[in-house]
């Protein structure tokens, strides 16, 4: 006759938390629960540690992803998060440092063999740069981009464009040039008083007339 077991308990999110904050010890900035993960700031110089420590100790092997957030209106814009799996445990955590667009923050590729392509794609879209990053060169953007595309005050139009040079016969970089022709327009918004309504607009229109 089989014997059925029950699936094993895991410590809660407030229990990890405290256990993995006790753990990373002075490495920590803050540990918060957030949307149901758990959000570990350590300090920037302290992050191929604390990663080391999930890694080993606490059996979050796998590196899931690395992404860039950007806050333009903070001193340190830029903040790095990075997502790991334990397996064994079946749990989440997210760690995240923060760092500016001159300070380097110390790559974590010692750790994982993956981390070197997650770490360009962060460098090529927000411009952070990873100490000890041997193969730290743009990953999705074309050569010869200019800027990092997923910073807050990057153009949408971007800063180059390029064409097929039928003269020079090859690709050709230029600056963005928008012609004055596309910032004109021959018809009247309609919230500018046209005289039609829109689909949707009925009942706005009947409360018009109603108040008039």
């Amino acid at each position: 006759m089989a014997v059925l077991h029950s699936a094993p308990k895991f410590a809660s999110n407030e229990g990890v938390k405290d256990a993995l904050s006790k753990a990373l010890g002075d490495r920590l900035v803050e540990a918060r629960e957030e949307h149901g993960e758990i959000l570990l700031t350590v300090k920037r110089e302290s992050v191929e540690d604390a990663l080391r420590l999930l890694r080993d100790d606490h059996e979050y092997q796998q590196l899931m992803e690395i992404a860039g957030v950007d806050y333009p209106e903070r001193e340190e814009r830029f903040e790095v998060v990075y997502m790991l799996l334990s397996v064994t445990r079946n749990h989440r955590v997210m760690v995240k440092v923060s760092t500016d667009e001159n300070t380097p923050v110390p790559t974590v590729t010692t750790l994982w063999p993956n981390a070197g392509w997650l770490e360009r794609e962060v460098f090529d879209l927000y411009g952070v740069v990873f100490a000890g990053n041997t193969d730290l060169r743009r990953i999705l953007t074309d050569y010869g981009f200019e800027g990092h595309p997923f910073r807050k005050d990057f153009p949408l139009t971007g800063y180059t464009e390029l064409r097929y040079s039928e003269d020079e016969k090859r690709v050709v970089y230029e600056p963005v040039e928008l012609a004055q022709d596309l910032r004109q327009f021959d018809f009247m918004s309609p919230w500018e008083g046209a005289d039609y309504v829109l689909p949707g607009d009925e009942k706005a229109e009947a409360d018009k007339e109603d108040d008039a």
